[in-house]
């Protein structure tokens, strides 16, 4: 028996719930085909607004978290990742790409994780340093998180982009609110969806689809976004985010600046804070 196919709407990820965009706008997801794959909420400048104010009130809780801490719940998110392969797999296929190539992103994607968890309890490590002074002090140097990071998603590669971007601010302790790729909208909620079930607490990663001409101006401007991953910009949007920047100071990342896999992605959204200690003979 025939029966009508149901088409997912998806939805956007705010402070760990899936809303609707307050707009009521949405848009569709297209197959490389120009098929209608879905439809997709289209988030409005309210919508960014609500996400800046989640990420903000979790920022504290998930910086707070030990580093063993958070490297397990991103391990977490690799496995259940893993879980949905086969999801990921053919939500690429229909994007264009072929059997092999959408089977090797999601591996490379789910390694990723996998690799940056790691980095969870090492990067300070690495980052810190105990500096040569002249006096009887320690005086050593620690990274700490920046904040809340605005990111930019690349458009391709669709999966791999995502994860390059946004699991990289996690590990120091930030929070993002993410602008998933808007040509590729389908496995960054999907991804939203696995983030929702991996234990990351709600508000450390918040979601919006939509249009970048539209929402990368509010976020470049926000005053209480203290960073921009701009990988995804296209170079006008680059332009206008470092114009944002201006207002409060923002860190920006600019597209090209660090490969998806380098621990100086991690870097670039930590502050040094240094700590001088009277010491004895």
């Amino acid at each position: 028996m025939s029966r009508l196919e149901v088409r997912k709407t998806y939805k956007l990820y705010i402070d760990g719930k899936f809303p609707r965009s307050e707009s009521g706008r949405s848009y569709p997801a297209l197959g490389a085909d120009g098929e209608v794959l879905a439809r997709v909420a289209r988030a409005s400048r309210k919508d960014l607004r609500d996400a800046v104010r989640a990420a903000r009130n979790a920022q504290e809780g998930w910086a707070g978290a030990t580093a063993y801490n958070r490297g397990q719940v991103i391990y977490r998110i690799a496995e259940t990742l893993e879980d949905r392969a086969g999801t990921f797999v053919e939500q690429l296929m229909e994007l264009g790409y072929t059997r092999a190539k959408s089977e090797k992103e999601v591996a490379d994607s789910v390694d990723l994780v996998v690799w940056y968890a790691g980095w969870a309890d090492k990067f300070p490590q690495v980052l810190g340093n105990l500096n040569p002074v002249a006096g009887p002090f320690f005086n050593i140097s620690v990274p700490e998180p920046t904040g809340v990071v605005g990111v930019v998603a690349p458009e391709e590669p669709a999966l791999y982009g995502l994860v390059g971007t946004v699991v990289p601010v996690m590990v120091p302790g930030n929070v993002s609110v993410v602008l998933a790729a808007e040509g590729a909208p389908m496995p960054a909620i999907t991804f939203a969806e696995v983030l929702a079930t991996s234990d990351v607490p709600a508000g450390v990663v918040n979601v919006l689809t939509g249009s970048k001409d539209e929402l990368v101006p509010w976020l470049a401007d926000h005053m209480d976004v203290d960073a921009v991953d701009a990988t995804g910009a296209p170079q006008h949007l680059v332009e206008r985010i470092e114009e944002g920047a201006v207002h409060n100071v923002k860190r920006t990342l600019l597209p090209g600046e660090w490969s998806l896999r380098s621990p100086y992605r991690i870097a670039a959204f930590t502050e040094t804070k240094t700590v001088w200690h009277p010491k004895g003979r």
